[in-house]
């Protein structure tokens, strides 16, 4: 079995295993067991792949694999890696298996809720290794459809509410997606293969008309001004390892999918429809930043913020060249690994103050240190300060936007780079509140410790934080080399 089969077969055997698991001790043992050997796959594709286009391999996608599956339809499994994909494997493996620890603690419907999870990330893994449009568009289905389970059953507060709307919404995102699909399948020669519908010249009326409906469809998931309302209500009543992975990873199959489907294969109506969609982006990335700063609710907070940052990775992608390019996928890792830890702490400070309601903590810093001091530095990368990755990110996006001369693109981008003062703003007062001062709960001052699976799980995702801002050239460079074939695709059609 290739690699990248093995990347899907692992978590359905993981799943199939857990069927006939009884004890809830081992539940929780063979799913870390089963997403650990998920991670070392991942780790080793990366390893392979990078060493392949060291060795000279100038294909635009490595590892491809093409089974028929469908023929009157000529629908394929077929799936292959570049940078972009690669990156994006990495942290779903980094934050499945962080929510996998977090979520040690569940005891009702643990089987249940470690198959669900598992389920999710398999749907996640087999979107980004799909080449075949059909293909990644059920993986895409079979990634969100758990969402519903996961809040509905183990949520808490308007649990029904919040995955109802969430599951009515992206529903109506399928819908347009889907016949994006179909019409991108009939106009460009009745195939789902993205490499050769990349190289047809789709009829412009077409372009114009999929072209909104694939953007916007995946644009919903993604947090899109203004389809964003499900995404606040959704993370406030997720669980916190659910809450973990739609932020950290199930939205980004929206921003991925505006980009690798609706730009790189209707290109022509992208850099068309780009302005438009270009303001959406910055009003998202302003209004989420200063809706965060009216929250009092932790979960809020942080849910409104995914919102400012998604829209810097919509600018990025709307910028129209590499580096714009690159520093949106940049972001979607940052912001994915930062939403991940942020969810993660407060996920541990809830679960021992009953509380998200900042203007009811105060001095958390001195006994619960650990939470503290991690989560004051993830706020640092939030607001982009250098040597996290939030810096690396959000500076590739912003010389990536300006670098488009027209005073159109260089007002908006002035406008974006305005949010992360209103960031730091409403990051330092969490802080101020939350973790400064003295108690304000004598309460607090017995707060049970920092358990080693809590441990664990926020450090598999606080640690890249810090290491991609310190370190960000070989990340850099994995996505940089792969931007090659849609830049090409986008500027051929300039004139």
């Amino acid at each position: 079995m290739d690699l990248l089969s093995m990347l899907i077969f692992i978590p359905v055997l993981t799943v199939l295993v857990l069927f006939f698991v009884k004890d809830m001790r081992a539940v929780r043992v063979v799913s870390a067991v089963g997403i650990g050997l998920e991670a070392l796959a991942v780790i080793r594709l990366t390893s392979l792949y990078v060493q392949a286009r060291h060795a000279g391999a100038t294909a635009d996608f490595l590892f491809t694999r093409d089974v028929p599956w469908f023929r009157p339809l000529n629908i394929h499994y077929y799936v292959g890696v570049d940078g972009i994909a690669i990156s994006m494997l990495l942290l779903t493996a980094i934050v499945l298996l962080a929510g996998v620890f977090v979520s040690w603690s569940i005891e009702d419907l643990t089987r249940e809720f470690y198959i669900s999870l598992i389920v999710l990330g398999t749907g996640v893994f087999g979107f980004f290794v799909s080449l075949d449009l059909f293909t990644m568009f059920l993986f895409y289905e079979l990634a969100v459809i758990p969402m519903y389970l996961l809040i509905g059953i183990w949520g808490s507060g308007r649990k029904e509410f919040a995955a109802m709307k969430l599951t009515l919404m992206l529903m109506g995102a399928s819908a347009l997606i889907l016949v994006s699909i179909l019409g991108i399948y009939f106009y460009g020669g009745r195939t789902f293969n993205m490499e050769e519908l990349a190289t047809t010249r789709i009829p412009l009326d077409a372009q114009r008309f999929f072209f909104p409906m694939a953007f916007v469809g995946f644009g919903v998931l993604g947090a899109l001004f203004p389809f964003h309302t499900w995404s606040p209500d959704g993370h406030a009543s997720a669980p916190t390892a659910v809450s973990m992975l739609h932020a950290g990873v199930l939205m980004k199959l929206g921003t991925y999918g505006a980009f690798r489907v609706a730009m790189y294969l209707l290109p022509v109506a992208a850099r068309e429809m780009a302005p438009f969609f270009m303001v959406l982006a910055v009003i998202g990335t302003v209004y989420g930043a200063f809706g965060a700063i009216k929250q009092r609710d932790l979960k809020y907070i942080n849910a409104y913020s995914s919102v400012s940052h998604l829209g810097l990775i919509f600018l990025g992608l709307l910028a129209l060249n590499r580096t714009g390019y690159t520093g949106a996928v940049l972001q979607m890792i940052s912001h994915g690994l930062m939403t991940a830890v942020f969810f993660a702490l407060i996920g541990m400070i809830y679960g021992r103050t009953h509380t998200r309601d900042v203007t009811r903590m105060g001095g958390l810093l001195k006994v619960l240190p650990f939470i503290g001091a991690v989560y004051v530095i993830t706020g640092f990368a939030s607001l982009g300060l250098p040597g996290l990755s939030g810096f690396v990110a959000e500076m590739q996006i912003f010389v990536g936007a300006f670098r488009n001369a027209d005073m159109y693109h260089r007002v908006f981008t002035v406008l974006a780079v305005s949010a992360i003062v209103v960031t730091a703003v409403y990051i330092l007062r969490v802080v101020g509140m939350m973790l400064m001062g003295p108690l304000k709960d004598p309460h607090y001052q017995d707060l049970p410790r920092v358990y080693w699976y809590e441990r664990l799980g926020g450090l598999l995702v606080f640690i890249p934080v810090v290491l991609i801002g310190v370190a960000p050239l070989w990340l850099t460079n994995l996505i940089w080399d792969s931007m090659e074939p849609i830049v090409r695709q986008l500027s051929q059609y300039m004139q």
